[in-house]
């Protein structure tokens, strides 16, 4: 939708209503800058709307980093990824005149907007992470003061095991995030309940 050349292939959508933060929304593997754009029409009319297409490819599928194994992550290519993302949010930022975002990311692009608290805190106003896991095995501990987090983990997720998720809420409260970690009666996909607390979330002043 967008006509403007950044380092990331991505849609632009620009908001209709003021004073919503703009979402930056990060698909789950095989996703695109397609994926979860009516997800973010739903969770927050009015909203801008970035939507980046993560650059590695896993048997043809897009990812935003690359991994070893199922839930085994190749974190030197991680932090890479999470520095090339952060740069392209700064260049949308001021391609686009938008204020920090809130990523809303599902499964690995959870993942990658997990990484980005973690690593560059300042690139994100905060953050609803669906289906996340603790991003590296020795992560910094930022400032992630007066950033809200959402972190919706699924009691029967056969990919992210309920201890790794309590142990991601964990780590960003140590890290000065106010953090809301529900655990929703569901597997690894998306539900209507994720789009409820995820709306409720995201217009909570």
């Amino acid at each position: 939708m967008s006509a403007t050349t950044l380092s990331f292939t991505h849609r632009f959508l620009p908001p209709t209503a003021p004073g919503r933060p703009p979402l930056l929304l990060l698909h789950g593997t095989g996703g695109d800058e397609n994926d979860l754009i009516p997800l973010g029409q739903a969770a927050a009319p009015g909203a801008a709307l970035l939507s980046p297409r993560g650059q590695v490819l896993e048997a043809g599928m897009p990812r935003f980093f690359r991994r070893l194994a199922e839930g085994v992550f190749d974190e030197a290519d991680l932090r890479r990824r999470a520095d090339d993302l952060a740069g392209f949010i700064a260049e949308a930022r001021e391609a686009y005149g938008l204020p920090a975002p809130v990523a809303l990311g599902f499964s690995n692009g959870a993942n990658i907007a997990a990484a980005l608290l973690l690593l560059h805190p300042q690139a994100l106003a905060g953050a609803a992470l669906l289906r996340a896991m603790v991003p590296l095995r020795a992560p910094p501990r930022p400032d992630l003061a007066g950033r809200r987090v959402l972190l919706l983990s699924g009691a029967m997720d056969p990919i992210v095991p309920a201890e790794n998720g309590q142990r991601l809420a964990a780590l960003l409260q140590g890290a000065g995030a106010d953090v809301d970690h529900r655990t929703l009666p569901t597997g690894h996909g998306l539900s209507q309940a994720d789009l409820t607390l995820v709306r409720g979330w995201l217009a909570a002043p």
